[in-house]
């Protein structure tokens, strides 16, 4: 009798490992094949997607980035620097795959595709858009936060009042994060693309983008941006770097440094933004 308890004993305890286990497994594997869902229907665009170089995803989205700011008065300048960053200039995996450019994650409220990738958490879901252009405009929206509300009262092109605000205001952990943002600025000239406003038009905008944070006051929606610091996807060259040398230190062979960079010879140039992370 005392054999027959511990039998049955040693078989609940492996059954209810194996259930264990299969719960575990059937999680991962739904993710799996919701990705596998999300790529077979933007195949098109995956397909005949090709890599983006810094200058050409500025001339891509530049005129996206004027029109959110003229709409809610973020500097063109700072929502370009930032999608340069959290998208690895358009080429990381969110940005080609689900058109998420400023890695932003599924809320409770949020109704449409999502994406699994591991990121804080195993198999973090990030929102899935029809194109780009959905992405920077959520970007815009997810700004419209009271913890974001003062920086809607500085002048629309004033880019340093922002960078230094978005680090205030817990955008992103990272200490250089308003000079890293300030450094892409001026380097690439993204300033050209603000404009600044008179009184008035600053006047009736404020009231407007205040009014609509206002109301967003007490929806239970917590802050859902990937805030992983832009370093962990991209390195700016400093001076002794050698193309050799930046991918001993990320552990990429030089070849896998190029195709992630589109780069067409082993010249890099000090200040420059590289990709290191696949």
């Amino acid at each position: 009798m005392l054999k027959n308890k511990g039998y049955w004993l040693l078989l609940l305890v492996v059954l209810s490992a194996c259930s264990t286990r299969k719960k575990v497994f059937s999680s991962t594997d739904v993710a799996r094949e919701n990705n596998t869902r999300i790529q077979k229907e933007n195949q098109q665009a995956i397909s005949s997607y090709s890599s983006y170089t810094v200058n050409s995803y500025i001339d891509r989205f530049k005129a996206i980035a004027v029109k959110e700011m003229n709409l809610y008065g973020i500097p063109a300048s700072i929502t370009l620097a930032q999608g340069l960053f959290e998208s690895g200039f358009g080429n990381g995996e969110l940005a080609r795959v689900a058109n998420n450019h400023f890695g932003i994650k599924c809320t409770s409220d949020w109704k449409g595709r999502s994406y699994f990738k591991d990121d804080d958490n195993v198999n973090d879901c990030f929102r899935v858009y029809n194109n780009p252009e959905d992405s920077y405009r959520d970007h815009s929206e997810f700004l419209k936060r009271k913890r974001y509300a003062r920086l809607f009262e500085l002048d629309k092109n004033d880019y340093v009042g922002w960078a230094y605000g978005l680090k205030g205001a817990g955008y992103a952990t990272n200490p250089q994060y308003p000079q890293l943002l300030i450094n892409a600025i001026q380097k690439y000239h993204l300033d050209q693309y603000d404009r600044p406003e008179g009184e008035i038009q600053k006047i009736k905008r404020e009231d407007r983008v205040l009014s609509q944070i206002n109301q967003n006051i007490g929806k239970a929606v917590k802050d859902s941006i990937v805030h992983s610091t832009p370093t962990n996807k991209l390195y700016t060259v400093v001076t002794g770097d050698t193309l050799y040398s930046v991918s001993r230190r990320f552990g990429l062979t030089v070849d896998e440094l190029r195709a992630l960079n589109n780069l067409p010879d082993n010249n890099i140039k000090i200040g420059q933004l590289i990709v290191v992370s696949k």
